[in-house]
This record gives structure tokens, C-alpha cells and sequence, in this order.
């Protein structure tokens, strides 16, 4: 059977004036490295080594061997290294899912600063609607899930990043501004804008509508936050937002804000890792930018 250690060997015998020269190369006696060519030749039944020549030479099939052993070697000297470096926490590959529209607000910064530190980690980015995020976590598809959903499963663990308050974002003129706080019913006669993902996902219907028993008068839906925001600002309808969208927003736009109930709406943002991956150098790296954009913001 032909072996990378094969091909190592004819590549030596390639690069080498002779045939003790190629074993000392190959940290092989000359007669160990005899041995192992003749094995070679028997098992392909035929001659891969010009015997007599100086330097020594290789027969055509040796050549055809050797060509492949110069494609070969370098691949897997490359995967070697990129394991290495992976074992080490030095690369590897971060494929993120985030489960909310608004998070790119953070992310992407956040992104842009990690690839500077870490610009030999592989990254990808997508939206976890036409899928199940975790499960594809389990499965080992995705590396890491933005979610403000922790659940109970095997192998996997969910990290805080920040905790933030949901906020209902009005027009500047809005009649619901001259109450403190916001209650379900005020929504009941309000077009409710929301990001294009199901209900379950929204913490406005899950814990502040649903409970009360109440549905908008409408539901009008986008991708855009900058979209969202000017039509709020337009009176074209209100939405609820997490803080963070919102920082500096409101000063600059013909937007307000209030909270919902009179306790306000809280949660808190998580990364759901792999137990094994959660000390890995560049995922710690990450998790400490994340925060670190967040509290910057």
C-alpha cells in the first residue's frame, strides 16, 4: 500500500546527491531505506529506482510517483500546520448565527475588529429564520448562536454578553408619549412594525401581548432597521426595540421612546457555544469584543 511516508521517501531521493544521503535526510539507516523502496517496488511490480546511477535516479513509474508526492506533500503539510494551529486555539473557523435583525447593530463592528486580530480564523455570518440555529450548533454546522433564548442541551453552553430593556419606539408627536409607561392595550391600536421572523422570536408578543391576551390592530413587516425607524418617524406605525438600536438614534431623529410596563421589558443577549469550544483563545477574544462593542455603543 503506498504510504506518505512513500512519498516523502521519493521526494528525498529527488533532493538528494545519493542514497545515503536521502536516509540521513529521512532519519533512516541506508539499509532501512533500501528495504522500504523494495517493498515498494514489489507491491506496485515494478522498478522505481534506477540502481547504479549517481545521483540516483527513478524510473518512469518512479517519477509518476513523485509527481504526485509534490502535489500531495504540501497539502498535507498545510492541513498539519492549520490542525496544529486549531489544537492551539490559534485558528480555526467561527461561523456565527444571530436569531434577531437588530443584532447586526453590534456584530458587525465587532466583527470587523476581531478579523484584524485574528485574520487567519475562517468567518461566516447567517440569520438563523430559515433554520434552526441550535441544533445546527449540535450538529457541529455553526460555531456560535446569538440568541436571547438559553435552553437546556446537551453540549452546549450559553454565555451572557449584555442584558438589555426593550423599548416601544414612537413618532416625536405620539399620543401614547404622555403616558410613563406602556401597557399591552395601548397596542391594540397601533400598526406594530416588526423585523420578518416569527412571533415566538419576539419578546413583544411572547412576553408582553400574548400574556395580556392582546393583538395590534396591524402588523406591517421589514428587514431594515433604517427602514423601521423612518417609518415610525413618518407615523407610519411603532415598534419595539432593544436599547442598544437605539442609543444616540432618538436624539437625532423625530423618534421617543417609552418602556413597556411599569417594570419595563428586560432581557439578556447570549452566546451558545460548544462546551469544547468555549476556552478556545479566539472565541474568548470574541466574546470579550462583543462586550466590550456593546458597552462602547
Amino acid at each position: 500500500m503506498l504510504e506518505f511516508r512513500h512519498l516523502r521517501t521519493l521526494k528525498a531521493l529527488a533532493c538528494s546527491p545519493s542514497l545515503a544521503q536521502a536516509a540521513a535526510r529521512l532519519h533512516l539507516t541506508p539499509s532501512a531505506l533500501s528495504h522500504q523502496i523494495k517493498a515498494l517496488e514489489d507491491y506496485f511490480g515494478t522498478p522505481l529506482l534506477l540502481r547504479g546511477s549517481r545521483p540516483p535516479g527513478l524510473t518512469p513509474a518512479g517519477q509518476r510517483l513523485l509527481t504526485l508526492a509534490e502535489q500531495v506533500l504540501p497539502l498535507i503539510e498545510d492541513a498539519t500546520e492549520a490542525v496544529r494551529k486549531m489544537a492551539d486555539g490559534d485558528s480555526g473557523r467561527l461561523y456565527i448565527t444571530i436569531e434577531c435583525h437588530a443584532c447586526f447593530e453590534w456584530l458587525l463592528p465587532t466583527l470587523e475588529r476581531f478579523r484584524q486580530d485574528w485574520p487567519q480564523v475562517e468567518v461566516d455570518i447567517r440569520l438563523g429564520v430559515s433554520f434552526d440555529p441550535l441544533p445546527a450548533l449540535q450538529r457541529g454546522e455553526v460555531d456560535l448562536v446569538i440568541t436571547s433564548d438559553p435552553a437546556d442541551l446537551a453540549a452546549v453552553h450559553f454565555v451572557p454578553l449584555f442584558s438589555y430593556q426593550a423599548l416601544l419606539v414612537l413618532a416625536h408627536d405620539h399620543p401614547l408619549l404622555t403616558h410613563a409607561h406602556i401597557s399591552p392595550w395601548h397596542l391594540a391600536h397601533e400598526t406594530l412594525i416588526t423585523y420578518p421572523v416569527e412571533r415566538q422570536r419576539l419578546d413583544v408578543f411572547t412576553r408582553f401581548l400574548q400574556p395580556a391576551g392582546v393583538e395590534p390592530r396591524a402588523i406591517r413587516q421589514t428587514e431594515l432597521t433604517t427602514m423601521m425607524l423612518q417609518l415610525i418617524a413618518i407615523g407610519r406605525g411603532v415598534a419595539v426595540l432593544p436599547d442598544w438600536v437605539l442609543r444616540e438614534r432618538t436624539e437625532k431623529t423625530r423618534l421617543a421612546t417609552r418602556p413597556l410596563g411599569a417594570e419595563g421589558l428586560f432581557g439578556t443577549l447570549y452566546a451558545a457555544l460548544r462546551r469544547n469550544d468555549v476556552k478556545l483563545p479566539y472565541i474568548e477574544d470574541f466574546l470579550r469584543l462583543a462586550r466590550q462593542q456593546e458597552n462602547h455603543d
